[in-house]
């Protein structure tokens, strides 16, 4: 009734065929907390270049050693201030970042990223309540 298949069909895995290489899920995972959080830290850069603190201080160093990691000990690029940015919206931005590493690293089980990325958002939630308060009185 019907007639067998005589050719080879087109939705055939190449499994263990391919000439291009594939990262495993854990791969992907670092790279893109990896990302995440090179971009908390140049936002972190630009805060520091508009109000030194040591506690931003801290934050670029322990961020920047976390990417290093990720990336097999390659420092991460470190941002310069692009002029003059209001520092609510870089606290929003970097919150958010920090947002998106918190879901990567818990994601991947990465403790270290983990811890660090919830403080970058308790920090800039504080500060954006500070600065809240302050734009309000």
């Amino acid at each position: 009734m019907y007639e067998p298949i005589r050719t080879k069909s087109v939705h055939s895995t190449t499994a263990g065929t391919s000439d291009f290489p594939h990262r495993t899920r854990e791969e992907e995972l670092d790279i893109q907390l990896a990302s995440h959080l090179a971009a908390l830290l140049a936002v972190t850069d630009e805060l520091r270049a508009q109000a030194p603190s040591t506690d931003l201080d801290t934050a670029a160093e322990d961020l920047a050693r976390q990417v290093a990691r990720l990336r097999g000990g390659r420092p991460p690029a470190r941002a310069t201030t692009t002029g003059p940015t209001r520092s609510t919206a870089l606290h929003r931005r970097a919150h958010a970042l920090a947002g998106r590493a918190l879901v990567v690293a818990a994601s991947r089980a990465d403790t270290a990223a983990a811890i660090l990325s919830a403080e970058r958002m308790d920090a800039h939630a504080a500060a954006l309540a500070t600065e809240t308060l302050a734009a309000t009185a």
